[in-house]
């Protein structure tokens, strides 16, 4: 039986003296006239522009000697601040190609922010959608900060500066003039180089500059395609920001090392939509879009005016989630369960699958936050099996993972293969492997804290490994609750089971050092006004609504039934319904929906301080 190293050591094998340029090399050849991205920018809204592979090396080719033109020396830094669209998918490979490191930028960054990133990184170029994003770096580019260069994408907004398609094609005259402009600088790239520079998300403080390697990253594509049973390629959707160490991954990197097509939404709210029109293969969301599907499912069951009808499909729903629960590791489907859930799901279950746009979708994951497990149970209920997955930026994205060999429900998998997990004495998750990378920008002292001398990555995490290798993640080490009696409690446990009705949007439990648990609640704003028609309430927004006696009963039986489900220490003691929403632009959240939990103790302390009578 090979042990992970052994399986490491045949990973670092296949990509040994690999790096991003050379495997897109081996892709575009292999796939190269087949589509690659497509996306709906510049179009009406209902055409999709799409580039083949050999379509994308080339117009990256040429847009890399265009960098060089403006200057753009090996090591240096390529800022990009742009929604999903091919256009960055380029740019990002035109930045590694000139030798540069590319560095995708969340868009909802606020200008103070800009400055703190472009502080940390010093971008010598820096690539721009439009006026929205010029804005927001307005006051970073007054300042100047070594930035030599910025390309705006689109041309009306561009003013002074230089625009994409003017790099594109200056970038094409050079090749032609000096072929050998681009190879020179791909040929003396280096697999332990860097690849790209991310900035964590902040949820516990300042952003830091995560620097990721060509062998970090590949290595990361090979372990987790070979554990998802994915190592063809596929029909994937790519809606979060690239800024994202896991959509980076699934959109950019894996693709780009084995093909597939990629439809790029630059609008997640569209992402309901282009999911019945493209039918992915597979699909990763995180567990917040998990949670909204579900709720726009089950508001949709509930309002079946046929009792027979929605008892039929719960009935079917039970057949379902019987029939995952026996395909986890260890268990066994039998030939009755089987035969059963044929029937359902070709008379039921693959009909609302369809209906969702995931009728062919063979592999779909989570990650970036515990998926709440009644989520995952209600999806098996639909005959689907959601691989949680875990990880971090600075491993690449995941360490652990589910897939159809290895899958068991409430967990996030086992370790990859090549990499070591293990939990420290204090209940901490510890990860090992060639995907750790080498360390912060500039940022020694928190490298160290990162990475031990063993080469052990603390995680932050609390965590739980069973007999046979699953983890469960617990909560933040940072975050988790100490009462003024001692009791450690998890308060992302409090707040999925909070978040089960589908009236909660956003829920935080809190108690640090206080006698009792309370939480502050939002409303989910699609269903919220929904629910309220139905039992009669009229109101023109949130706030009225949040202030609604029937609503707040409402909410309180959702309280309630939390509650029964958690032990004394842990239960709701008192809440507060919130008038407003959280989002990513009110500071809440971070851009890949994750709660900042930091930013609503500030702006929420005085109801929070009411709950506890002061």
């Amino acid at each position: 039986m090979s042990t992970t190293l052994d399986r490491r050591d045949a990973i670092l094998a296949r990509i040994a003296g690999l790096t991003l340029p050379a495997a897109l090399a081996r892709t575009a050849e292999k796939y190269g006239d087949q589509p690659a991205y497509s996306d709906r920018v510049g179009s009406d809204g209902t055409d999709w522009r799409t580039l083949t592979w050999h379509e994308v090396r080339e117009t990256a080719l040429d847009a890399a000697a265009g960098l060089i033109a403006l200057g753009l020396q090996p090591g240096e830094t390529v800022a990009i601040m742009a929604s999903s669209r091919i256009e960055h998918v380029v740019a990002d490979l035109a930045a590694v190609h000139a030798g540069g490191v590319p560095s995708s930028v969340y868009g909802t960054l606020s200008p103070t922010q800009v400055e703190q990133v472009v502080t940390e990184a010093r971008p010598a170029v820096v690539i721009l959608e439009g006026t929205e994003q010029l804005e927001r770096w307005a006051p970073a580019l007054e300042s100047g900060h070594g930035i030599r260069a910025v390309v705006v994408l689109d041309p009306a907004a561009a003013g002074d500066h230089a625009t994409w398609e003017t790099v594109v094609a200056e970038g094409a005259r050079a090749r032609s003039e000096q072929p050998g402009l681009v190879s020179a600088r791909t040929a003396a790239l280096d697999p332990d180089q860097p690849l790209t520079m991310l900035f964590t998300s902040g949820t516990t403080g300042a952003p830091k500059a995560v620097v990721l390697t060509h062998t970090n990253v590949l290595f990361e594509a090979d372990s987790s395609a070979s554990v998802a049973g994915t190592s063809e390629p596929g029909i994937t959707i790519s809606y979060l920001p690239f800024a994202h160490i896991a959509e980076r991954i699934l959109g950019m990197y894996v693709p780009q090392t084995q093909g597939g097509h990629v439809h790029l939404i630059a609008d997640p709210s569209l992402l309901v939509g282009a999911l019945g029109e493209v039918r992915p293969t597979r699909f990763f969301g995180v567990p917040r879009v998990w949670e909204k599907i579900r709720t726009g499912v089950s508001a949709r069951l509930a309002a079946e005016p046929d009792e027979q009808k929605r008892a039929a499909i719960e009935q079917a729903m039970a057949v379902g989630l019987a029939w995952v629960e026996s395909r986890q590791y260890g268990a066994t489907t039998d030939p009755e369960l089987e035969a059963r859930f044929a029937a359902v799901d070709a008379a039921v279950l693959a009909p609302l699958r369809s209906l969702l746009g995931l009728d062919r979708c063979a592999w779909a994951a989570s990650a970036a936050a515990p998926m709440p497990e009644e989520v995952a149970r209600f999806f098996a209920g639909l005959g689907m099996r959601i691989f949680d997955v875990y990880g971090m930026t600075e491993t690449s994205s995941a360490v652990t993972a589910c897939g159809p060999e290895s899958f068991r429900l409430g967990t996030v998998g086992r370790a990859l293969d090549g990499i070591e997990v293990r939990i420290a004495d204090d209940g901490e998750i510890l990860a090992r492997g060639p995907v750790t990378t080498p360390g912060y920008l500039n940022r020694p002292e928190a490298t160290a804290e990162l990475v031990d001398a063993d080469g052990w990555v603390h995680t932050g995490d609390i965590g739980v490994l069973d007999e046979d290798g699953f983890l469960r993640v617990v909560d933040r080490k940072k975050e988790m609750i100490i009462t003024s009696s001692g009791k450690n409690i998890a308060p992302s446990a409090i707040e999925n089971l909070l978040k089960e009705s589908p009236l909660v949007g956003h829920a935080l439990a809190y108690g640090e050092g206080r006698p009792y648990v309370v939480a502050v609640l939002t409303l989910d704003p699609e269903i919220a006004p929904l629910v309220a028609a139905k039992v009669g309430v009229e109101a023109a927004d949130l706030a009225a609504l949040a202030a609604d006696p029937t609503i707040l009963a409402l909410v309180g039986q959702a309280v309630e039934a939390a509650n029964a489900q958690l032990s004394r220490p842990e239960q709701v003691k008192k809440w507060s319904l919130l008038p407003a929403e959280w989002t990513a632009e009110s500071a809440e959240l971070t851009p890949t929906l994750k709660l900042k939990r930091r930013v609503v103790h500030e702006n929420y302390a005085a109801q929070i301080d009411a709950l506890y009578g002061e």
